[in-house]
């Protein structure tokens, strides 16, 4: 059975003094909770501090992004390997944020994930569909399109190395969330689309939701067999609405 995960991306929030609180408050509510893997993505310049906060804790800590590039002249960029050096286990690669904002195309993004899988660092490989390409009726074809791109180059076994977020962009933010019947079709498409290159595989292979999961929508969302956990963006800011999260995604583990 696969075992859920519930990563918490912080995107560009925080500060040391709310840091502690946050840690400390996670810490507090899932203190022994069990059957499911936990971690939290905070911005770059935090993640030692965070590491060294969590050394006793089960959460793991994972980079919000990576450079496609190993080392050199690429000022600003954090290589994967960098991340692994400080204590991380993820990264997340493909955001639509990055897509969106920073112009990232699949190539870019495969070329991302593949850079994690160098260094020894887990990707949490992000695929997902704008309003208007869900409403076109599209979604299959972007979802695949993307999804295609990394395992082209990178291999359908890499995923065993892997993660996938499927985060619908429309519901990212906005407060609107996909119904978990909406949610479950693409988790099903994404897990066949894998099981036409490798069915052991794709039978292993976690995929989170990603788009406005919070404590009072995530068990009717991780009811699906599909659904894997979540990759919360706002929600993983409140200690009790992440550990929510967290308990749900334990009880569709059970």
């Amino acid at each position: 059975m696969r075992k859920p995960l519930v990563a918490g991306n912080w995107k560009m929030n925080g500060s040391r003094d709310a840091n502690r609180e946050l840690l400390s408050a996670l810490q507090s509510e899932l203190d022994g909770l069990a059957g499911v893997e936990l971690a939290v993505c905070p911005p770059a310049v935090y993640l030692p501090e965070v590491v060294e906060a969590l050394a006793d804790s089960p959460i793991e800590v994972g980079g919000q992004d990576c450079s496609d590039q190993a080392s050199g002249a690429y000022t600003g960029e954090v290589a994967a390997a960098m991340l692994k050096d400080v204590g991380c286990r993820y990264v997340i690669v493909g955001h639509s944020e990055r897509r969106d904002r920073q112009a990232e195309d699949s190539a870019w993004v495969a070329a991302k994930y593949q850079a994690a899988l160098a260094a020894g660092v887990t990707p949490i490989l992000c695929v997902g569909e704008q309003k208007e390409e869900r409403e076109a009726g599209r979604t299959e074809a972007v979802v695949g399109e993307q999804l295609d791109a990394v395992l082209d180059a990178a291999g359908v076994e890499s995923l065993d190395r892997a993660v996938i977020a499927y985060e619908p962009v429309w519901a990212i933010g906005t407060g609107l969330t996909a119904t978990p019947e909406q949610a479950a079709e693409v988790h099903a498409f994404i897990r066949n689309r894998v099981a036409g290159r490798d069915p052991r595989v794709a039978a292993d292979l976690r995929i989170l939701y990603g788009g406005s999961m919070k404590a009072d929508n995530a068990a009717g969302l991780l009811a699906h067999d599909d659904i894997d956990g979540g990759l919360v963006g706002g929600a993983s800011l409140d200690a009790a609405n992440f550990a929510g999260i967290a308990r749900a995604a334990t009880g569709a583990g059970e």
